[in-house]
């Protein structure tokens, strides 16, 4: 299998900020699976994404159900080329900066990297101040310190883009479509 036709793990994490610009990227690339978090499921549920939607579309979807995260082992399959967590919540930055797997978007990540496997993770608290839209409204939020090391730490890493806006995003995704 040559690169171009391996496929995106493509990764939603619990967080509603640039989800449906992540969304909108998603659905012009070919060759995506979707790995939700629970966190991600209810997400796409309160902006009112339809799984069907994705699955009409040719996407496989892994949920995370098992204690084991089983959907982990078709990195070790040469399936995909790239991982891409987008949006990514603090908690699941947190998680991966610090090489916590327990669910199973961290666990995808972590195991890409053992795998050797590109990852782009579009963090959320990136500055002092974030406006994003929330269900019903648009809201202020206010990272705080920890976040915004975490941001940092994940930025050093090998093989891993960490991106902070959605130009960012799509100039690391030409790389790899």
């Amino acid at each position: 299998m040559t690169i171009k036709d391996k496929r995106i793990a493509w990764c939603i994490t619990g967080s509603g900020h640039y989800l449906k610009e992540s969304i909108d990227i998603m659905n012009q690339i070919k060759n995506i699976d979707l790995f939700l978090s629970k966190a991600g499921e209810e997400v796409l549920k309160w902006y009112n994404y339809e799984l069907d939607d994705f699955k009409s579309s040719g996407m496989k979807i892994f949920k995370d159900v098992t204690a084991s995260s089983a959907p982990v082992s078709l990195l070790y399959e040469g399936v995909y080329k790239l991982v891409v967590v987008s949006p990514a919540t603090s908690n699941t930055v947190a998680q991966m900066a610090y090489g916590l797997s327990d669910n199973l978007v961290s666990n995808i990540f972590a195991q890409a990297g053992k795998c050797k496997i590109h990852s782009i993770v579009f963090a959320c608290d990136t500055e002092p101040t974030v406006i994003t839209q929330a269900p019903k409204k648009e809201v202020t939020l206010y990272p705080r310190d920890i976040e915004l090391e975490n941001y940092n730490k994940l930025s050093k890493f090998k093989d891993v883009d960490v991106v902070d806006n959605v130009k960012k995003l799509n100039e690391c995704l030409k790389k790899w479509i």
